[in-house]
């Protein structure tokens, strides 16, 4: 009966372990995934040129550039910035799959996108 009652109390803090390896596992990952949600705009550019989030994420634009830009969706009303000086910011919350193709107004050549899976 010990061992069996021995046997039972591993098999139970291995799957205590397990969940736990499992849990902080996701944790690193959605850490990651935010870290990846920023976009920023410098030197005429929007780094990276393509972001691929998960839906529901939020990404966060921010100039890092010495003149203003914007960020505005190709359809022009899915999201639009005012303009960006210099450390300001802009942020959107992808609700819905896709691909979001996006430019700066002031600077048209200026593109990028965001993929939502």
């Amino acid at each position: 009966m010990i061992r069996k009652e021995r046997y039972l109390a591993a098999a139970i803090l291995a799957a205590a372990i397990a969940a736990a390896v499992v849990s902080t596992a996701r944790a690193g990952s959605s850490e990651t995934d935010n870290a990846k949600s920023e976009v920023k705009i410098d030197n005429f550019s929007f780094a990276p040129g393509e972001l691929t989030v998960a839906k529901g994420t939020t990404v966060l634009w921010v100039n890092r550039d010495d003149i203003p830009h914007t960020v505005v969706s190709d359809d022009k009303t899915t999201f639009k910035s005012k303009p960006l000086d210099t450390d300001d910011s802009f942020s959107y919350t992808f609700s819905k799959e896709g691909t979001y193709t996006y430019f700066c107004s002031i600077h048209p050549k200026m593109t990028a996108k965001v993929v939502v899976k």
